[in-house]
């Protein structure tokens, strides 16, 4: 069998592809998968950080702010356009799947013109544009969120799987992830980060956080900045006056996220799909801070799906100040009922079987033994 994963830009969109894959060759040993993916997304470290082939192709996205852009992205996305065509006529695959992500449009198109069956995953509450349009050549979509189907026009192709996640975060174990990092059973770990690109906004509110606990001794704090940000957050606390004591621990990146994530009381972070799903399969508690700079304002809603059912508090871009932060955070510490609460609705909103729906409908249902 020979499978092409289609998906980049950030991580909410390559590790579900990754997943799906591993999957895919879990079932299926002999299975040839080859991913393709944008010439300026973190595919082009990630997948091949996963064990997987990558041909990259020439991608962007739409701007709505400047439309005399788009003629050159269109130009771009003929280039990728026929680079796909060519990369698909050559590997001759069974199957195209699709995650998202620039690349991932043009590659599952031209599968579509060419007969090859595909198939696309919605991780967001609410659909992207691209999706909407690929929806009617596809087998199946599957949904990362039931809200979602309501802005496609083919409900009869609707799968709700929620969104994959790797193994890695369903067999975490909070015990030996605490030991691995030398925490002690009474620390209260606050693990924050921006997505796997970080976000500015939430790195400024962590100021405050930071300047409140550093040095409390039952306290400890991983912040996740991203690259861009990393000097900028370490010389702004410098000139703060922060000397960082022990208990707080800024990198840009955090390569072992289910590590962390297990060993974590409280999660600070977006709310992108795959991050909600990751948060959730973990069953941590979470504090989202939504990005308003996202198509149909998705990630309020992947947040408010979890905070509906108890699992996670809602704090929007426009209600933080420089206190706001911290008061929650401490509100929930001095909490334990509330937090093992929160922790029982998260685990309620965990997909736990995404990858196994998925491959069921691609593949067919795994025999029993």
């Amino acid at each position: 069998m020979r499978v092409i994963m289609t998906c980049g830009g950030t991580g909410g969109h390559i590790y579900p592809a990754v997943a799906i894959a591993d999957e895919i060759r879990r079932r299926k040993p002999d299975a040839e998968v080859l991913f393709v993916g944008s010439e300026i997304g973190l595919e082009r470290d990630l997948v091949p950080e996963s064990g997987y082939d990558i041909e990259l192709i020439a991608a962007d996205g739409f701007d709505r702010q400047h439309l005399l852009r788009n003629i050159k992205v269109m130009r771009t996305l003929r280039r990728g356009a026929k680079k796909s065509r060519k990369i698909i006529k050559e590997f001759r695959p069974d199957v195209v799947i699709g995650t998202g992500g620039y690349a991932s449009a043009p590659v599952m198109k031209e599968a579509q013109k060419l007969h090859i069956p595909t198939y696309i995953h919605e991780q967001n509450a609410v659909a992207g544009m691209a999706n909407k349009l690929l929806e009617k050549g596809v087998k199946k979509l599957f949904l990362g969120f039931e809200e979602a189907s309501g802005d496609f026009r083919f409900p009869e192709k609707h799968v709700l799987a929620g969104n994959p996640v790797r193994h890695e975060f369903i067999e975490a174990d909070k015990e030996k992830a605490r030991a691995e990092l030398g925490l002690m059973p009474s620390d209260f770990v606050v693990l924050a980060f921006g997505g796997s690109q970080g976000a500015g906004r939430v790195n400024r509110a962590m100021m405050k956080v930071i300047e409140t606990f550093n040095g409390v001794s039952d306290f400890r704090i991983y912040l996740a900045t991203g690259g861009y940000y990393y000097e900028a957050i370490n010389q702004e606390l410098a000139d703060r006056g922060v000397a960082l004591a022990d208990n707080v621990v800024i990198v840009e990146y955090i390569h072992e996220m289910a590590k962390y994530l297990a060993a974590s009381d409280l999660v600070i972070s977006r709310s992108g799909a795959l991050t909600v799903a990751e948060t959730t399969v973990c069953g941590k508690p979470a504090i989202f801070i939504p990005s308003p700079a996202v198509t149909g304002n998705h990630q309020y809603f992947n947040a408010k799906a979890v905070a509906d059912k108890g699992g996670a508090i809602i704090v929007e871009e426009k209600d933080l100040d420089n206190d706001k932060l911290a008061d929650e955070i401490l509100k929930l510490k001095n909490n334990p009922e509330a937090m093992k609460e929160m922790a029982a609705g998260s685990l309620a909103c965990a997909p736990f079987d995404a990858v196994k729906i998925i491959c069921d409908n691609i593949l067919g249902p795994e025999k029993t033994q």
